[in-house]
């Protein structure tokens, strides 16, 4: 892999190699425009590359390794960690390689909100060709664990039927294998899937250990960023940027560039280029609760068995579920998984996620210095009505009578965790305020909408609000989050904001 060099201008500067940041830059580059793209971690280079970490690439656990190192700070009774990967890639070097894509309801919401061309009809094209770029495959019950299987064969007991897939926009509640974008055993992440393709391009250059502290601004128009690189402050020139350093990082470059509330930024003596009320608020999560069996002989032998032949992943199924709440469509999800690197009996587990909380929280920075640790406060369950806490509570007691069904009591063994003495519902949702936790997929804190939205941050094509040049294409402009894993999701926000971007580049 040739040396990088930082240049001093490009037509368009796309701030982040991540998840949506790699799909923006790959469709600008391959319409034949001048692309710079600044990652603030290394650039491992393409598939193949010795460079990249073990634990990135393998595709049967989570990744670790270059993390941000966020966390809830003093804002939870507990310290949550906030995973989030540095480096190219972003958090698809992470994540568990679950492809789930919500439910009609959430994408028709959006647009219904002023967003027009993020519809399910709109998207569902952009669905088909995230999916086929990040070598998506769905599997088949056949090729399930014995633990993730018990659960999904078990789910019929509270009348979870079987599906096919969890990615039919149109379907309700049930258990399903997980597609996921494992090829070879490796996370195929989106540096491989869309980056790879262009890197051999002249019009794209990758920069890693590139920082962006700010993006520049004069006149109400983009002129540039501020990238710290290799021990000293460079600036690129560019009247057109794209922000997307996903829910947590996004909303720090706008504040540190003089976009956002004024309360936050004069406290640091930030001029207000732009007063932007809702840069870094509405961050939510998806809330989320662990149990955990004790397990038994029999689990134990056939997963050591599976594990003998180098294929047991933690995660391979997945229900769709419905809380009281939303019975009519799904508001949960069930994650069996089992740490197959921390294999012991102890570690017999399943999640409940809360699919659509009501609480939210805020993302503000804490310093000018693009290394300093922002404060990131979720503010989870914190909902006036405590709807989040009993939906987690609901699906506690649902995954309790799949775990004491007759088929399933002996395999599964006692419960552990949080154990039987907190038995009734009121106990439960004792137990979930007590125990805050997330499932991995913050969103929300450049929130689209219309300008007479006094929360929006940007418009329905990802432009900020009254700056020109400047574009947000990542998580963090969801108004809501959907009923999905966000993966798949903000892929498909790459390649919308990056069609947009081409119509308005072929129209100039």
């Amino acid at each position: 892999m040739s040396e990088p060099v930082l240049p001093a201008e490009a037509e368009y500067i796309v701030i982040g190699g991540g998840t949506a940041g790699n799909v923006v830059a790959a469709r600008l580059a391959d319409d034949g425009a001048d692309v710079l793209v600044l990652e603030a971690g290394p650039d491992f280079g393409p598939f193949g590359s010795a460079d990249w970490p073990a634990d990135i690439l393998d595709a049967t656990r989570l990744g670790h390794s270059n993390d941000w190192g966020y966390d809830s700070g003093d804002t939870l009774p507990e310290k949550v960690a906030f995973e989030r990967a540095r480096a190219i890639g972003g958090s698809s070097d992470f994540n568990g390689t679950t492809q789930t894509w919500g439910h009609r309801l959430d994408y028709d919401g959006w647009a219904a909100a002023g967003n027009d061309g993020w519809s399910s009809d709109d998207l569902t094209p952009l669905f088909d060709e995230g999916t086929r770029k990040m070598r998506v495959k769905r599997y088949t019950a056949a090729e399930l664990t014995p633990w993730q299987y018990a659960w999904y064969d078990g789910g019929t007991e509270i009348g979870l039927p079987k599906l096919e897939t969890l990615n039919n926009l149109d379907e309700t509640v049930g258990f399903a294998p997980e597609d996921n974008n494992i090829v070879d055993g490796i996370r195929y992440n989106t540096a491989f899937a869309y980056l790879d393709p262009v890197r051999a391009l002249p019009n794209i250059r990758i920069v890693g250990e590139a920082h962006v502290a700010r993006v520049l601004i004069e006149h109400g128009a983009v002129v540039g960023v501020e990238v710290h690189w290799r021990g000293d402050v460079h600036i690129v020139r560019s009247n057109k940027v794209v922000v997307a350093g996903g829910a947590y990082n996004s909303p720090q470059v706008l504040q540190r560039s003089g976009l956002g509330p004024a309360a936050v930024l004069s406290g640091f003596e930030i001029p207000v280029i732009q007063q932007l009320a809702g840069v870094g608020e509405n961050l939510h999560d998806q809330p989320f609760a662990l149990m955990s069996w004790a397990g038994s002989d029999r689990m134990e032998a056939d997963m050591q068995k599976l594990r003998d032949t180098g294929w047991a992943p933690d995660e391979q199924a997945m229900a769709k579920a419905a809380s009281s709440f939303d019975p009519d469509v799904f508001d949960m999800h069930f994650l069996p998984y089992s740490p197959s690197h921390l294999f012991n009996r102890k570690r017999w587990s399943c999640g409940v996620g809360a699919l659509l909380p009501e609480s939210r929280g805020y993302v503000r920075i804490t310093s000018r210095d693009p290394e300093a640790k922002p404060v990131i406060d979720h503010r989870f369950l914190s909902d006036p009505e405590g709807q989040d806490a009993r939906v987690l509570a609901e699906g506690m007691q649902q995954l309790r009578a799949i775990a004491g069904a007759p088929r399933n009591a002996a395999l599964f063994g006692a419960e552990i965790y949080p154990g039987p003495e907190v038995g009734s519902y009121e106990a439960l949702v004792a137990h979930v305020n007590a125990n805050p936790d997330n499932y991995w997929h913050p969103v929300g804190t450049c929130k689209m909408g219309p300008a007479s939205d006094p929360t929006a941050v940007v418009d329905n094509r990802g432009k900020v609000h009254g700056i020109e040049g400047c574009w947000v294409a990542d998580a963090s402009i969801m108004p809501r989050i959907p009923r999905a894993t966000t993966a798949m999701p903000v892929v498909v926000i790459g390649e919308r904001i990056a069609a947009f971007l081409l119509e308005d580049r072929k129209a100039r």
